[in-house]
């Protein structure tokens, strides 16, 4: 069994900066990578940012600039630092690891989401 559990999330008025954590736990033997992603009501889940354990990172062009992407791999954590947010990033974030168990490799996992709010 794998758990994806994450926090951080909750309202903040524009401009302002929220921490996002997520930590993987279970029968894990490594992660190959982790990421962030987000659904905006009525919109499709789109990546917001990834980070492999080498530590090869991709942003969502909409993103670049304001947001970053870090891992703990010892932890198996990954956060995302949002800063300058907008109310275009309101959305319900959601954690991803492609990982390997110690009986399955590549295996896609997801975090339940959190609930990010921008609004004044």
């Amino acid at each position: 069994q794998v758990q994806l559990v994450e926090s951080g999330g909750g309202l903040v008025q524009p401009g302002g900066s929220l921490r996002l954590s997520c930590a993987a736990s279970g029968s894990i033997f490594s992660i190959n990578v982790m990421g962030w992603y987000r659904q905006a009501p009525g919109k499709e889940r789109e990546l917001v940012a990834d980070i492999t354990s080498g530590g090869s990172i991709n942003y969502a062009d909409s993103v670049k600039g304001r947001f970053t992407i870090s891992r703990d791999n010892a932890k198996n954590t990954v956060y995302l630092q949002m800063n300058s947010l907008k109310p275009e990033d309101t959305a319900v974030y959601y954690c991803n690891a492609d990982l390997n168990t110690w009986s399955y490799s590549a295996i896609d996992y997801w975090g339940k989401g959190t609930l990010v709010t921008i609004s004044s």
